[in-house]
């Protein structure tokens, strides 16, 4: 796609309502150019594989064809960065999306007009504007990859006692991916800040807890890090920590108008950063943009290390490259390897 041409969008939904309302809200950017609507899946895929679409907004729930059997369908003939738009009943919908090759997701519109229709449509608009980074083939080699992920191999050494991971476009399958490498848990704790709208980041824990072998939970005020346990990020607020009593604790920070990404990869590195010191370890992965720049520098200052996603593996590579350009990266190293690299608790040589 070149810059200067507008985003084609085919707009899926059998509720006339969260269909219009997606048309306005994407056709309030000068950048995207609503191409065509369906009303199910089957309608959709013939406009599909009859015409070139840059992105597809896709209903899970639809007559006639579901909205899994349209993925599956679309990614193996016709390869599409799809978005999903869900209703917030439909978490773990979402994430087997995901696993199917959708490459990010939305909350439904609501019928109330107010501040969160507001933030969907920011989110909504910036989230399409992101594909023109987005790498296609990329998406599909993480494609069914999500378990198949062998143990970690690499020379004995010292985890860090804190691994922070940032992400957002890709960034589900991504995680996934590096938890389930584990055949144990290190002997370190994690935290994460996903770029995700509230509530879906609880379900998104107890995916973890589920299929990896690791303890998670979606953080709360008063959380410890504890070894083999992830804490991830309550969407819609910032994840930070505080030293009380020669401990430290997780403090959820409730987002404000203006905030760009809630939660904030470089809020969560800053605040561990100052906790965790030379013990903590961040690592960038793929999405859109520079947050965890500022927060990668901080763990270096603070004397931890770094690692950022590789161009060769990261769906969209500006969250990295943006760490890798502000020389705060150890190690660059594409997806796969760095379960070993947070094993071996230091860079290779």
């Amino acid at each position: 796609m070149k810059p200067s041409e507008r985003i084609r969008v085919l707009v899926i939904d059998d509720s006339a309502f969260t269909r219009r309302t997606l048309v306005r809200m994407l056709e309030g950017s000068p950048l995207i150019e609503v191409a065509g609507w369906a009303r199910d899946g089957e309608e959709a895929l013939r406009m599909a594989l009859e015409t070139d679409f840059d992105l597809i907004t896709l209903d899970l729930e639809m007559p006639r064809m579901d909205g899994f059997t349209f993925l599956r369908i679309i990614m193996a003939r016709k390869p599409t960065p799809v978005m999903v738009v869900s209703g917030r009943s439909g978490h773990q919908d979402v994430f087997r999306a995901l696993d199917l090759g959708a490459v990010d997701f939305l909350a439904k519109p609501s019928l109330r007009i107010g501040p969160e229709l507001q933030t969907i449509e920011q989110e909504l608009i910036r989230k399409v504007h992101a594909i023109r980074q987005l790498r296609i083939a990329k998406v599909q080699d993480r494609i069914g990859t999500t378990q198949a992920l062998a143990g970690p191999s690499a020379a004995p050494g010292v985890p860090p006692r804190v691994v922070a991971i940032g992400a957002s476009t890709g960034g589900p399958t991504a995680l996934m991916q590096i938890f389930s490498a584990f055949t144990e848990p290190p002997s370190c704790g994690f935290i994460v800040s996903q770029h995700m709208p509230k509530g879906f980041t609880q379900s998104f824990a107890a995916r973890i807890d589920r299929l990896t072998v690791f303890r998670a939970q979606e953080a709360e005020t008063g959380s410890t890090v504890e070894e083999g346990m992830v804490l991830v990020a309550p969407g819609g607020s910032h994840l930070e920590f505080e030293s009380r009593e020669e401990s430290s604790r997780a403090i959820v920070v409730p987002s404000v108008p203006g905030d760009k990404y809630a939660p904030a990869v470089d809020r969560m590195f800053q605040s561990a950063a100052k906790i965790f010191g030379s013990e903590l370890l961040g690592i960038v992965l793929t999405g859109m943009g520079d947050d965890g720049r500022r927060g990668a520098q901080a763990i270096r200052e603070a004397g931890g290390r770094v690692f950022a996603e590789s161009e060769e593996t990261a769906v969209i590579f500006g969250m990295p490259q943006q760490v890798i350009r502000a020389g705060a990266a150890d190690i660059v190293a594409p997806l796969g390897e760095i379960p070993a690299l947070i094993q071996s608790g230091r860079p290779a040589s």
